[in-house]
């Protein structure tokens, strides 16, 4: 059944992006996503619009984002990379103001640490590794965390990830708000999660951690 409601992709062409444009049209959504180099597209669909740009250009954003209901940003970057996601999310956020766009989702790792966390000792130790040995990546993902929750006029959810495996579906998903409920989940898991997530307000206003 066709909805009327687009979904905006940022990060869809990486191993999350791809498969959460393909439940948006099997769920009936319109799908536009940004691509920076549409030659290296694997997924090729012609329900779906691309708009060629870059994630820090602000009028590329606009672009994407005009005639939108729903933003969905799982933007990543090698780990080597100067991390800029607090930016961009700051930039998208704004964007969906000026254009009265107030439903936002978003993708973070586990390891990301908040108040109300009740970590068990394992998750406690490696959230405190990687904050060691990523420790600029971690603290623009604080960043990001800080300007999302400081925002009440966006209706936005923030999943705390895993590990993820490139395996199929398992069909079965742990959700839990204070801890990480496993270790792994799949691409196609986590993409059946996310469109589930656009109209149930479960998780507005909240960063719930998932798992296979």
């Amino acid at each position: 059944m066709e909805n009327t409601h687009k979904i905006a992709i940022i990060g869809g062409t990486g191993k999350v992006g791809r498969f959460i444009a393909t439940k948006a049209l099997q769920n009936g959504y319109q799908v536009r996503m940004l691509v920076r180099n549409p030659d290296k597209l694997t997924l090729r669909d012609d329900k779906i619009e691309i708009v060629e740009g870059n994630v820090q250009n602000f009028e590329d954003i606009r672009k994407l984002l005009k005639d939108c209901q729903i933003v969905i940003n799982t933007f990543g970057q090698p780990i080597k990379e100067e991390p800029i996601y607090s930016s961009v999310t700051k930039k998208i956020l704004e964007i969906m103001e000026d254009l009265q766009i107030d439903r936002y989702i978003g993708v973070t790792g586990g390891s990301l640490t908040i108040n109300g966390d009740k970590k068990n000792i394992i998750n406690r130790v490696g959230a405190k590794m990687f904050e060691i040995i990523y420790s600029k990546m971690m603290v623009d993902r604080k960043k990001e965390w800080h300007i999302l929750n400081s925002n009440k006029l966006i209706k936005w959810t923030l999943i705390r990830l895993p590990f993820i495996d490139d395996g199929n579906e398992i069909g079965y998903i742990k959700e839990n708000l204070i801890d990480m409920p496993g270790t792994k989940i799949t691409s196609q898991d986590i993409a059946t999660f996310i469109i589930n997530q656009i109209e149930n307000p479960k998780y507005v206003h909240k960063a719930p951690f998932i798992s296979n």
